[in-house]
């Protein structure tokens, strides 16, 4: 009889489970709590929340053809005509400029912006960020209605410099900073200050950082003015020589454009014009060994790559198919005499200016690293130091001795010392005299200003070497020419 009465249809167990469903349903799942460590602390607590909606900034949607989206921006002379090719990062930093160029770069390398693929309606916001959202390249080129998401911390991580918060009269660095930063002014007028940087300073630095070359120079400077001088263009952290500064907003613009491009610098003065085709960089360096041409032209593309560990970055020679976002870069050099102890010294002119361009085509295109450049002829200074070295004088041809003159001091990172300093030094810059084309008041004259027609067309600005690199010079520049 139990057996019997056990045994119902199919339909009625089934009838009540869903009954039985209904009226208590499962009791919802919980994660089992987590061990959480703070302070040399272990506690018991909920597991973590899962991410929370990203809040994202709207841009404007792209302009469309017939108007400049970036109005005030010189265009290109080359490209008159033809509607203005406006990258993704261009458009952002547009309209974010007073964010930091870095600090949106960083939003583009972690995938964090965005642009809305279709126009399809969606009801909830996930919906609506999964599917009209993808990812965008800092190098995409804009269409217009394109509308760029990007997200609230590239407004939240505005990094604000010590000048630009605190007014430069009350910004006083100590004394000992002021006599050393004025110490290195070589030239000095209305428009530009020229200064001579030593070796081991960083060019820019964020708080607290506080001893690098644009913060001391716009807090040390300023000479009575209500804004210190900016930098022009940037030396790498280890090179030495020549560092300019605009004084003027118009002067720093001018400038910009000159070592940007020769073409957007021009003006209807033709005397000016002429000033700017006469622009000139050079450089001295001491590599290891020597060019097998005495002197010649490298036209070299680089292109950047990322290392192993995803945070530093290297210079190297783009491939030739230029698959991979190569740059132009080109360098004139002349060796300047034989090779003495393994290195000779060379002058370099870069025609272009990319970041590493010297060290990298010294490296290599020639294959005679600089001396003191690791990053880039590691080996080539293990070699170097192992290496038994004989040279030859030139005019007798008997082997040559390196010979230490009489009363030079041995200064640590010279050529004779175990671990030498860069060997890269900026000595000399020939530029246009852009005060003669200021006002009183700082505007721009199409012409010469009459109270400046005695002043030259041009500036030319030696630096003199650092200590480390004198050293060198005086025990190697016996025979050079």
């Amino acid at each position: 009889m139990l057996r019997c009465h056990c045994q119902s249809p199919p339909w009625v167990v089934l009838r009540v489970v869903r009954w039985l469903s209904r009226i208590a349903p499962p009791s919802p799942a919980t994660a089992e709590p987590v061990i959480r460590v703070s302070n040399n602390v272990a506690r018991l607590g909920k597991p973590k929340e899962g991410p929370k909606p990203r809040q994202l900034l709207s841009l404007p949607p792209f302009p469309s053809t017939g108007t400049d989206p970036l109005p005030g921006r010189k265009k290109d002379p080359a490209a008159s005509g033809q509607p203005r090719r406006v990258t993704a990062i261009s458009w952002v930093k547009h309209y974010f400029a007073d964010i930091p160029p870095e600090v949106i770069q960083s939003h583009f390398n972690k995938g964090l912006v965005h642009v809305e693929s279709s126009n399809h309606d969606f009801q909830t916001e996930e919906n609506y960020l999964m599917h009209c959202l993808k990812k965008i390249k800092h190098n995409h080129i804009m269409e217009p209605g394109m509308k760029i998401h990007l997200p609230v911390s590239a407004a939240e991580t505005k990094i604000i410099k010590r000048y630009d918060t605190i007014p430069t009269a009350t910004l006083h660095p100590n004394a000992d900073e002021i006599e050393y930063i004025r110490r290195l002014v070589i030239h000095k007028d209305s428009a530009i200050i020229v200064l001579n940087k030593p070796p081991k300073v960083p060019m820019k630095g964020n708080l607290p950082v506080h001893n690098s070359m644009d913060i001391l120079a716009a807090a040390a400077l300023s000479y009575g003015s209500d804004q210190g001088p900016k930098l022009v263009h940037r030396l790498d952290r280890e090179s030495s020589g020549l560092l300019l500064l605009g004084r003027t907003k118009e002067s720093l613009t001018r400038l910009h454009w000159l070592f940007t491009n020769v073409n957007l610098a021009k003006s209807s003065s033709e005397i000016w014009n002429n000033a700017c085709e006469a622009t000139t960089q050079r450089y001295w360096a001491l590599v290891i060994g020597s060019p097998k041409e005495r002197e010649g032209i490298i036209s070299a593309p680089l292109t950047k790559v990322l290392l192993n560990n995803g945070k530093a970055e290297r210079i190297i020679l783009a491939h030739p198919s230029g698959i991979d976002g190569s740059q132009d870069a080109i360098t004139e050099y002349r060796v300047m005499g034989p090779t003495i102890n393994g290195c000779s010294w060379v002058e370099l002119r870069p025609l272009t200016g990319r970041k590493h361009q010297l060290r990298v085509h010294c490296a290599e295109a020639l294959g005679t690293p600089i001396v003191g450049d690791y990053k880039y002829g590691w080996f080539v200074h293990q070699r170097w130091k192992q290496m038994p070295r004989v040279d030859y004088e030139t005019l007798s041809g008997k082997p040559y001795k390196l010979r230490r003159p009489e009363g030079l001091d041995v200064q640590k990172g010279s050529v004779l010392s175990k671990v030498p300093l860069l060997h890269l030094h900026c000595r000399e810059m020939v530029i246009p005299n852009i005060s003669k084309f200021l006002g009183s008041s700082g505007e721009w004259l199409v012409e010469c200003n009459p109270g400046s027609t005695s002043k030259p067309d041009l500036l030319r600005i030696v630096a003199p070497m650092p200590s480390h690199m004198k050293i060198s010079w005086n025990v190697m520049s016996s025979f050079l020419v």
